[in-house]
C-alpha cells in the first residue's frame, strides 16, 4: 500500500476569518481527528495532491510540529466555483479500532461472455468495509473468468479476505456481461 508523506504546519488560531487568509496565503487548512486529541494544521497543495488527485486508496503519513501520525484522509472540501481544494480532514488510525473505508474494486480475468461480442459493464467502482488498521488494504478484486453473456457478480461472490467485513448488501451487482443489441437481434433471427 501506498503511503504519501505529508509535513504540515501546527495552527493555533481557528475560525473563518483565519482560514480565509491561509487559504490567501496558497496554504490549505486540515485537521486531523483522533482517539486522543485533534490537531489542526495547514499544508501546502502540492504537497497533498497525490492523496487527492487519485483513484486508488492511500495512506498519510502527516507530520505536525514533530509527531507523526499515520492516518488516510477521510473528507477533501472543494470550492463550489474554482474546484481548489479549501479543507482537508485526516482520520488518525489507532491500532485495535475498526474504521469504515471505501475501496477500489478491481477486476480480474477474461470473461468468455466478451470474447463472445459482449460488453463488460461495471456497476459499482468502491466497496464499502470495516476493518482494523493492520488490515487495511488497497483494492477489492473480482474474479470475471466465469462470466458469460448475460450473467453478473454480485458483492456475494466476492472472496473473503482475512480481517476485512465487507458492509454493502450482498445482492448488489458490481459487474455484467451486457449484451448488445446487434448481437440479441442476429440470435433472435437465427432461432426464427
Amino acid at each position: 500500500m501506498e503511503i504519501v508523506n505529508v509535513k504540515g504546519e501546527v495552527r493555533t488560531d481557528l475560525g473563518t476569518k483565519w482560514a480565509k487568509q491561509v487559504r490567501n496565503e496558497g496554504l490549505i487548512p486540515c485537521v486531523l481527528y483522533g482517539a486522543d486529541a485533534n490537531v489542526a494544521f495547514t499544508v501546502d497543495p502540492h504537497d497533498v495532491k497525490t492523496l487527492v488527485y487519485t483513484a486508488d486508496f492511500k495512506l498519510a503519513q502527516v507530520e505536525v510540529d514533530g509527531n507523526s501520525y499515520k492516518c488516510l484522509l477521510k473528507e477533501v472540501q472543494l470550492d463550489r466555483v474554482s474546484d481548489e481544494v479549501i479543507h482537508l480532514d485526516f482520520l488518525k488510525l489507532t491500532p485495535g479500532h475498526k474504521i469504515k473505508i471505501n475501496v477500489p474494486l478491481a477486476t480480474r480475468g477474461i470473461s468468455p461472455g466478451v470474447k463472445l461480442g459482449g460488453k463488460l459493464v461495471t456497476k459499482m467502482r468502491n466497496i464499502s468495509v470495516k476493518v482494523f488498521p493492520e488490515n487495511i488494504i488497497s483494492e477489492v478484486t473480482v474474479d470475471v473468468s466465469g462470466l458469460d453473456l448475460g450473467q453478473t457478480v454480485r458483492v456475494r461472490d466476492i472472496d473473503a479476505i482475512d480481517g476485512v467485513e465487507i458492509l454493502n448488501a450482498p445482492s448488489i451487482p458490481i459487474v455484467t456481461v451486457a449484451i448488445p443489441r446487434a448481437l440479441r437481434s442476429a440470435t433472435a433471427a437465427k432461432t426464427e
